[in-house]
């Protein structure tokens, strides 16, 4: 695997990032899946094994209506009755939207705060949107609500604007989901410019390279919570790492209706809890009878 990363890596004169190494990635995660097909072992087995039988899931809420703050309220409400502790939100203003999008950016802190209590985790996404000085300001304007972190404050390439938003705010930052490899991440690192490193292990280099980021970023002392969009890799990784260094798994709610509808064992969380995986390799066996009936996901609502 290491042999074979190398050179797809070497090779990639022309740039390894994006779909470059989205492709390596395809290629090292399947990789993976195949070493434990061939082992007959889930993959976290021969990544090192498990360092716990569950993982807690944080509620990733992409695609959710965060404009009317009753249904937001409602929403909260309804996935911490689901056992979820912790609940990412999104929020959908950012410079240009004036000083009503500003206020309506404190109401979400505040309203997820007010309804899910002193103790659950909330994360709020920033989507690349902002600039410094917009984060600083919501930054102090949210600090009573306690976020467990700012996500994505600004475009991934300004980590200088990372820099001087961790230095001036209280609020832990989170980003690199659109980084690529050990070297992309060192970056953040030497800069000190987050707290928490979200390599999407589908994206950055695969299951092989993700675990030289985690070491990486044990070094310094951070946390690395691969981007959600990974799921089922996500939950062989999460497993086999410490939990001081990956506390939690992002799972995207809506999301993975779409990632996972035509797989047999979809990984689910049960109480706001992923469980240690069962199924061999990374479990990514297509359930034939969903593709027969080209049967579509239910979004919901």
């Amino acid at each position: 695997t290491e042999f074979i990363w190398d050179v797809l890596h070497r090779s990639a004169v022309h740039g390894r990032q994006g779909n470059t190494m989205i492709a390596i990635s395809a290629i090292d995660n399947a990789l993976w899946d195949l070493k434990g097909r061939y082992l007959d072992v889930p993959a976290y087995s021969i990544i090192g094994g498990p360092t716990r039988s569950e993982v807690p899931a944080y509620a990733s809420m992409l695609g959710y209506d965060v404009l009317d703050m009753g249904l937001v309220a409602e929403r909260a409400k309804q996935f911490q009755e689901l056992g979820y502790t912790a609940q990412k939100w999104f929020f959908r203003h950012g410079p240009m939207s004036g000083a009503e999008g500003f206020r309506k950016n404190v109401e979400l802190a505040e309203t997820l705060r007010k309804t899910l209590g002193d103790d659950d985790d909330i994360m709020l996404d920033c989507w690349q949107s902002m600039d410094v000085n917009y984060v600083i300001k919501l930054a102090e304007a949210i600090e009573d609500t306690h976020p467990r972190w700012l996500e994505e404050v600004a475009m991934p390439d300004r980590i200088d604007s990372y820099r001087k938003i961790r230095e001036a705010t209280n609020i832990p930052l989170s980003g690199a989901e659109h980084h690529y490899t050990r070297w992309g991440m060192k970056e953040f690192i030497d800069a000190e410019a987050l707290d928490i490193l979200q390599p999407d292990i589908y994206w950055a280099g695969g299951m092989s390279e993700v675990l030289k980021i985690a070491a990486l970023a044990t070094a310094a002392d951070l946390i690395t919570i691969p981007h959600g969009h990974s799921t089922n890799a996500g939950i062989h990784f999460s497993v086999s790492q410490s939990p001081i260094h990956t506390p939690y798994q992002e799972y995207l709610i809506k999301w993975n209706t779409i990632h996972q509808h035509f797989l047999k064992d979809a990984v689910t969380p049960e109480n706001g809890m992923i469980a240690l995986p069962t199924t061999i390799g990374m479990g990514m066996d297509l359930d034939p009878d969903k593709i027969e009936r080209e049967e579509e996901p239910n979004f919901g609502s």
